[in-house]
């Protein structure tokens, strides 16, 4: 068994309107600070034992944000605490931040892969959602990263921003495909009270251009139109929300979806270590002055019961295209929940039954034709 590291760094320039994280807007001379703090983390924090790091993932917010050097030295520090060992080291991009001089930097510090944030290709959406960037920026940021060697690059778009149409999601996925990065997610727009676009949708008002939001069919005919002009591309759909070309899938978002063991690092990151889950405290002021006052920032801890660890084999497994192993999950699963499984076993009946998943021997999945109702599916089944 590999660990994979995960290094939070919660700092943007602007706050999206769709944006639901714990991320905020602060001053750039909060950034070397919080950088310390994560690295006498990374310090005081108890090594890994037995694994060695195979994938770090350096997410936010914006950690393209920092200075290279700042970035190397958290990766020095991981270095000189942990057997690593990676395969696959990312770093998430915004395409208004990306220059020559920094990508050639990533690059000779040790990222193979970069996550760039578009979202979208349309101007219109990327202003009504409160972007920086715009469509010429992603193309000038993808030439800066191939052109210092960055072969292995992911982008995102969002299915559902307001003002978006057929016609303009059609092109954004068209743009997408004119770069071809190794990886591509799409996302659905959510809408909920995290965010000050749920909020306003939800009150039926209609700043942030709330009232243009598309509605749920239009979206899930944006995923639908989205997944198969992916498959005509040769990109292998494996996850819900993410396709790769052959060999480009995210070895670190599998580790979340496999139940695999991971450590977060900084303000708000989450750890697993197989039984237990916890996280740190959101706020990066308070996580900064714990960590200077030699007092642990973890928090939310939570031993997985049998009963929750075996609800998490379905929720995290199904979301894979390649389904789960009923077999090996009866098999390695606490003898205690074993009447759970049982009744598990009756909804998947159920479900088969409605066309919504296929049993394949032992192996049981999600149908991939009907992904736009996962959310259903796992409520009926784990509800």
């Amino acid at each position: 068994m590999t660990l994979g590291i995960y290094i939070q760094v919660p700092f943007c320039q602007t706050k999206c309107t769709y944006c639901n994280f714990h991320t905020g807007v602060v001053s750039r001379e909060r950034y070397q600070p919080y950088a310390e703090a994560v690295r006498r983390e990374i310090t005081e924090a108890p090594p890994s034992v037995g694994p060695s790091v195979d994938t770090v993932y350096f997410g936010g917010g914006t950690p393209s944000l920092l200075e290279p050097a700042t970035i190397a030295q958290l990766l020095d520090t991981l270095r000189a605490t942990h057997r690593t060992e990676p395969l696959e080291v990312t770093l998430e991009a915004d395409p208004e931040t990306v220059t020559p001089e920094k990508a050639s930097a990533w690059l000779a510090v040790g990222f193979n892969r970069i996550s760039l944030g578009v979202q979208s290709f349309d101007d219109s959406e990327l202003e009504s959602a409160g972007r920086l960037h715009r469509r010429t920026d992603i193309f000038r940021a993808a030439e800066f990263l191939r052109e210092a060697g960055l072969a292995n690059i992911s982008m995102d778009l969002i299915a559902g921003l307001p003002r978006q149409t057929q016609k303009s999601w059609e092109e954004s996925l068209g743009e997408l495909l004119r770069i071809r990065p190794e990886h591509i997610s799409i996302y659905l727009l959510e809408i909920d009270e995290g965010s000050r676009l749920g909020r306003e949708s939800l009150a039926g008002g209609s700043r942030y251009s709330a009232s243009l939001i598309p509605a749920e069919d239009a979206m899930a005919d944006f995923y639908e139109f989205a997944r198969a002009r992916l498959a005509s591309e040769g990109y292998e759909h494996y996850e819900i929300s993410n396709w790769a070309l052959p060999g480009r899938r995210s070895g670190h978002n599998l580790k979340y979806w496999r139940r695999e063991p991971y450590l977060g690092y900084g303000a708000g990151a989450h750890s697993f270590d197989g039984y237990t889950r916890w996280a740190n405290v959101h706020d990066s002021a308070r996580y900064v002055a714990s960590i200077g006052q030699g007092i642990s920032p973890r928090e939310q801890f939570e031993t997985l019961t049998p009963a929750h660890a075996l609800e998490e084999e379905f929720f995290l497994g199904l979301r894979q295209l390649e389904g789960i192993d009923l077999a090996r999950i009866e098999r390695d699963c606490d003898p205690s929940v074993r009447e759970q499984f049982a009744i598990l076993r009756g909804k998947i009946a159920g479900l088969r039954s409605l066309g919504l998943v296929e049993l394949n021997g032992t192996c049981l999945r999600l149908v991939p034709d009907r992904l736009t109702v996962s959310n259903e599916v796992f409520v009926e089944l784990l509800g």
